[in-house]
């Protein structure tokens, strides 16, 4: 297996991870949402709703993000080889190496570290549609651009 299908797998256990999370909060949340009583501390009690259905509704725009991150990466051709930075590029700077796909942060493939970033992230948008050579300021930093895999 070559590096680039070693980080799609690395962040697609990420999404993965991150979607059983999430399917585990809900659950919780909707099994304490049923199992909430009417009591006589009437007004507890509705607090207590409130506060899981808050719950709720943040985990679903979690679950929106999860879903938006899992349509990413179905889009990235592994076998696809490219001079100008792209979805799936691994680009080799002389600062850190990335590879443009979903933010899942650090990832360490063959004991060498990635960065997974998305292409709507800062760093992301500096360096989609980049070439070898190519220089760009990132947090005033100096980043230029040494290898697009």
């Amino acid at each position: 297996m070559n590096v680039k299908e070693l980080l799609y797998n690395e962040c697609e256990a990420f999404v993965n991870n991150r979607l059983q999370t999430i399917e585990n909060i809900i659950s919780s949340n909707k099994k304490a949402l049923h199992s909430e009583t009417k009591s006589s501390a009437g007004d507890k009690h509705e607090t207590g709703r409130a506060m899981l259905q808050l719950e709720m509704e943040k985990a679903g725009q979690q679950l929106n993000g999860v879903q938006q991150m899992k349509e990413t990466l179905a889009r990235i051709v592994l076998t696809a080889n490219s001079s100008t930075s792209c979805l799936g590029s691994i680009i080799e700077t002389n600062l850190f190496t990335y590879f443009l796909s979903i933010s899942a942060g650090k990832i360490i493939v063959n004991n060498k570290t990635f960065f997974a970033v998305s292409v709507s992230s800062p760093i992301g948008k500096l360096l989609l549609g980049k070439t070898v050579n190519d220089e760009l300021t990132f947090n005033g930093k100096k980043i230029a651009i040494k290898n697009i895999l």
